[in-house]
Parts: C-alpha cells; sequence; structure tokens
C-alpha cells in the first residue's frame, strides 16, 4: 500500500512538473530579457517600469546587469537607489529581478546583476563561487549604479537574498556607501560548505577540504573544469553540486530548502544560466570564511527578513544575534513561509517587498 501510494504521489509529481517546465519554457522564450517570474516587464513603456540592459567591467571581467528604473523615469531628477543580490546557483532574471522590479515599482532605481564567473557575466573557470569575488561584486554595483542617471549616491540600499543575503552581510561591513542593509531568507554559504546544513557534516571536513586541495591541483597541472564533463582524467571532480535531477529524486529529497530549490531552479523557474554546479577548488575558500565572522563591523540600519518557517532561519538567527552595532537592527518573520517560497509566492512576496519599502523610506 505504501510503494501504491508513493507511486501516485510520484505520478502526479512528475505530471505537474512537467506541466510546469513546459509553462516555464514558454514564458522564458517569450520574454524579450528572458524573465522567468510572475509578473515580469514584457516590453518597456513611457510612464511605467523600465528595464536596461547594461554591461560593466570589474577587476577586467564584464558584468551583466538589468537596471530597473520607476515610473515617470527623470534623469534630471534624482532617486534613491537598492542593489540586489542573487542567491547561490541564482541569476539576475529569477528573484533577484523580481524583487529589483517591485522595489523600482515602489520608487526606487534598482539594479540585479549576474556574479562574475557565473549567470551571463564574464569570467573563467565557469560557476567559480569564491566568497572574495561574490562580496566584489556588490562593491562593484554599488561603483556602477551611484553614478547611473538620476541615482542619489547617498541614498544607496542593498538587499542580498539567500547566498546572495550572507555576501551582503560581508560587503557592508566595509562598503559604508550602503546606507541601509537589507536580507531574505539569509544562507550563510561558509558554514554551510564547512559545516554541512544543518551542521550534517562536521565529521567529514577535513575529508572534503582534502577533495578541494585535489582539486585544485589538478586544475594547477593542467585539469579542464568544463560543465559537461565533471569528472576528469584521473576520477577527481572538478565540479560540486548537482547538475541535474529526476522528478523521483526532487520528490525524496527530505529538507524544505534542497527540495523547493530543484523544483523551482530546475522545473518552475527553470533557466538556461542558472545552475547548481561551482568548482569543488571554491570549497577551498568556502569552507574557512564565515558570514558573520567581523559582523559587529555592520553600524548601518539593518533588515533581516525570513519565513517562519524557513529550514533555514537558523543562520539568519545566529548573523542578527551577531550583529550587535547594527543601528536599529530588525529581524521580520514572514509567517508560513519556507526559504524558497519568499522567492515567488506571490502573498511572501508582497509581505517582503511592503517591509522593505518601508525600511528604505526610512533609513534612504
Amino acid at each position: 500500500m505504501k510503494k501504491l501510494a508513493l507511486a501516485i504521489v510520484l505520478t502526479a509529481f512528475t505530471v505537474i512538473t512537467m506541466a510546469t517546465a513546459q509553462s516555464n519554457q514558454k514564458k522564458y522564450e517569450s520574454n524579450p530579457w528572458t524573465l522567468v517570474y510572475e509578473g515580469a516587464i514584457t516590453r518597456n513603456e513611457k510612464g511605467k517600469v523600465n528595464i536596461h540592459p547594461v554591461t560593466y567591467k570589474l577587476n577586467g571581467i564584464e558584468i551583466a546587469a538589468n537596471v530597473y528604473t520607476p515610473a515617470n523615469y527623470d534623469a534630471s531628477k534624482t532617486y534613491p537607489a537598492v542593489v540586489v543580490a542573487h542567491p547561490n546557483g541564482g541569476i539576475k532574471e529569477q528573484t533577484a529581478g523580481l524583487y529589483a522590479q517591485r522595489l523600482a515599482e515602489a520608487g526606487y532605481i534598482t539594479i540585479a546583476f549576474d556574479a562574475a564567473y557565473q549567470g551571463a557575466s564574464g569570467g573563467e573557470p565557469r560557476h567559480t563561487d569564491k566568497p572574495q569575488n561574490r562580496t566584489e561584486d556588490l562593491h562593484g554595483a554599488a561603483d556602477f549604479i551611484t553614478q547611473y542617471p538620476g541615482v542619489d549616491a547617498n541614498r544607496l540600499g542593498v538587499l542580498g537574498i539567500c547566498g546572495g543575503g550572507g555576501y551582503t552581510l560581508k560587503a557592508a561591513q566595509s562598503d559604508k556607501r550602503f546606507k541601509a542593509v537589507a536580507t531574505l531568507s539569509m544562507f550563510n554559504s561558509g558554514e554551510v560548505r564547512r559545516n554541512g546544513f544543518q551542521n550534517s557534516q562536521m565529521n567529514t571536513i577535513q575529508e572534503r577540504l582534502k577533495q578541494a586541495s585535489d582539486a585544485r591541483a589538478q586544475e594547477a597541472e593542467g585539469g579542464k573544469v568544463e560543465e559537461d564533463a565533471r569528472i576528469e582524467t584521473g576520477g577527481k571532480p572538478l565540479y560540486s553540486g548537482v547538475a541535474s535531477i529526476t522528478d523521483e529524486e526532487i520528490a525524496n529529497t527530505p529538507t524544505d530548502l534542497y527540495r523547493e530549490g530543484y523544483e523551482y531552479y530546475y522545473r518552475t523557474h527553470a533557466h538556461p544560466n542558472s545552475t547548481f554546479l561551482y568548482t569543488t577548488s571554491s570549497l577551498m575558500d568556502l569552507m574557512t570564511w564565515d558570514a558573520t565572522d567581523q559582523i559587529e563591523l555592520i553600524d548601518q540600519p539593518l533588515l533581516m527578513m525570513a519565513g517562519s518557517k524557513a529550514d533555514t532561519k537558523y543562520m539568519t538567527d545566529e548573523a542578527f544575534a551577531k550583529a550587535v552595532n547594527a543601528k536599529d537592527k530588525e529581524l521580520f518573520l514572514i509567517e508560513g513561509a519556507t526559504h524558497i517560497q519568499t522567492y515567488w509566492n506571490p502573498v511572501y512576496v508582497s509581505q517582503a517587498v511592503e517591509k522593505l519599502s518601508e525600511f528604505y523610506k526610512t533609513n534612504l
């Protein structure tokens, strides 16, 4: 009976995910900017929020970004601005773009960018995921957007989502151009890569550091890091993460974060530039890094938001407690939301945007 019930669940899951994947494919193909979130701009119109694809150089790497301007934008006027950092594995066309658009609707000039080495941005090897790069991405986005016509450089905010939230906490420690700092469903990449999700891999830290070191040695010896060949000669993985996943594997994933994450990134909001892969050698940097290290340097206003049912909430709680010098800090719970649901669920997104608008209005 249990096997029959599981088979029925898996069949239903497969039908639903196939339908949503096909629907998303049409959405991706039909949108001129390949935006995959609900309510995405499909054309620029006078008097409405508009989107402007841009590129800029950061340490010799070309960064791809989208700037969103408010309705009736006038370059001769001045506006507050917000930098939006995407989740791990994410890109500007997904939830980062959704929040950037919604904040532009609230009157802010916003920028959603692809991290260096990821998405449509340049950099080799692809999917390198080192904390210092992700932090520098935020500094670079601030460099660019503060020079954008109409932006008041003295009213610059930042929003980091998931892994982008952890990197936002790090960037804000030193970058005082960010006058108001917010995170959503913050994910401390260093802690998780080191200790495992919910501290589940504490007993394999040294083994995984050895694997990362071996991968770097292999790269130094000329081993190619290619997306379509995760295992190179000698059997050492040069990529970690998940390249693809079956419906059955998704359904059997025990944690909300990863099960719903796989659905989001590989089914309902899939985009060819988005991937769960990252270079194994990146773990040498990730595993020795922590978003909360020296977090006491943040003295700006701080808003941290998380779903009340998010299995990642413990990371927001840890960081919030350690941010002892943040001005007027606030922990805002989105009741009933899981981590991934804050990326797309209209009810939860609206709650987050309303809170963000209030926060930035007060502090910018």
